[in-house]
């Protein structure tokens, strides 16, 4: 991916690495030791930063506009630190902040929420929008957080499931169509 709209940038000899299907909106920044999977979106004006651990987004997440993702180095007493890991089929919303913690397979990040070192989404749970995940804690599956700091508000219901696994269909197929709108701009550009 060779872009000037998007900053890729290489530190400490680590350079990140993007499935050539995923979607990487302009004004994203991604620096260091990032592994970004098949059909994975992240939109507009990102910034991953894997400078002093690695983040990992498996196939078909995403990331969507204006979300930060950083990790924590290794540090006395934890010598494996804490990178960010996000599953597969994951769904992060507008402006979250996403810090060393581990997401599951079809977790849920709501708008503006805050999850932070060693904590961790299970799959198909959902922390509400403007919530914060505080270091350490856990949601199980198919549970539903909310508040600062976000507690167990209620189980999630299969319509629940259904929307967010709906929710993550769309941004695979929206991320097409905005790559699609920024070939096309870049070829109009280019005919003038």
């Amino acid at each position: 991916m060779n872009r000037p709209d998007v900053t890729l940038l290489p530190i400490h000899g680590k350079s990140p690495r993007i499935h050539q299907s995923a979607f990487i909106a302009p004004g994203c920044r991604i620096i260091g030791d990032v592994e970004i999977g098949p059909d994975v979106s992240i939109w507009y004006n990102c910034v991953l930063r894997a400078d002093v651990s690695r983040i990992v987004i498996g196939a078909r997440s995403n990331v969507q506009d204006g979300s930060v993702v950083h990790c924590d180095p290794p540090r006395p007493g934890d010598p494996d630190g804490s990178p960010t890991i996000i599953g597969e089929d994951v769904l992060i919303g507008h402006m979250a902040m996403i810090h060393g913690c581990v997401i599951e397979d079809r977790g849920f990040v709501g708008l503006g929420a805050i999850v932070m070192n060693k904590a961790r989404i299970g799959s198909d749970a959902m922390l509400a929008a403007g919530a914060m995940l505080t270091e350490g804690k856990v949601m199980e599956p198919r549970q539903l957080w909310g508040g600062r700091p976000a507690r167990f508000m209620r189980e999630l219901d299969d319509v629940a499931i259904m929307g967010m696994r709906m929710g993550t269909a769309h941004y695979v197929e929206n991320g097409q169509h905005h790559a699609a709108a920024i070939t096309g701009l870049t070829n109009v550009a280019a005919s003038f």
